[in-house]
């Protein structure tokens, strides 16, 4: 074995001392930001993370869960808007905040939803959803397309009372499937009826805690979220690019 060397030695604390003096300085940064915008904007909201971006003297800062603005390194000035890899053509605000707002599909509460299979259904994806939602009827149209996909809709009745009452008579259809496309691909409205509706309150509360204020709101198998009644083409392009066991 070769003998450790003082120049080795030398060597091994020149890098320990810089390695601390870049975290050091990383630290006093990170501090100096949260510190100047706490006491120059009071009501911003509380800041969760702050991180370098590619952008030489650019700070991420990051609010509200996965909400996203930028700052220079002694936080003297805030923006807020797409930072974009002009070599690549991407947003990597946008990429970011994909990451940030992922959910655990295992996670899902799937037992307050309920189920559509088509084909195969070996594809998963899941929908939040208010029957009022008119940008949804055009989504559900579309989603007809779209086979060998098993499809898990939550009903979160957020749009007025209206909403509520409709979710209740799909929620406790003896075909809740059935009595939801019939509705939202046919308009034909749905009976009267009743049943235990707990699920669509716990529905409203999971929407609430995990950021989810519009509809439709989709999720895919890798926790991905899309916002939107996106196309049926987006949909299966989506699919296609998730691996499935």
């Amino acid at each position: 074995m070769k003998p450790f060397s003082r120049t080795s030695g030398l060597k091994l604390a020149t890098f320990a001392g810089l390695l601390a003096c870049c975290l050091s300085s990383a630290f006093a940064q990170e501090a100096s930001i949260r510190k100047n915008l706490a006491e120059r904007l009071p009501n911003f909201p509380k800041i969760e993370e702050v991180s370098k971006t590619p952008m030489n003297g650019l700070y991420e800062v990051r609010v509200n869960g996965s909400e996203l603005y930028y700052t220079d390194a002694e936080g003297n000035y805030l923006l807020q808007g797409d930072l974009i890899d002009t070599k690549s053509r991407r947003s990597l605000t946008e990429e970011r905040t994909t990451k940030l707002s992922a959910i655990d599909f295992g996670a899902l509460p799937l037992k307050d939803a309920f189920v559509q299979v088509r084909g195969t259904g070996k594809r998963q994806l899941v929908v939040f959803e208010d029957p009022n939602c008119g940008y949804c009827k055009r989504f559900e149209r579309d989603l007809q397309k779209v086979n060998d996909v098993t499809i898990h809709t939550f009903l979160i009745p957020i749009l007025g009372p209206d909403s509520n009452e409709k979710s209740k008579n799909i929620w406790c259809a003896k075909d809740k499937s059935k009595t939801w496309l019939d509705w939202m691909v046919r308009d034909q409205q749905a009976a009267k009826a009743s049943c235990d509706t707990s699920a669509l309150e716990r529905n409203v509360d999971f929407a609430r805690k995990h950021k989810i204020t519009g509809t439709p709101t989709i999720f895919f198998a890798d926790g991905s979220r899309v916002p939107g009644a996106v196309s049926a083409q987006q949909i299966e392009k989506t699919l296609a690019g998730i691996k499935t066991p």
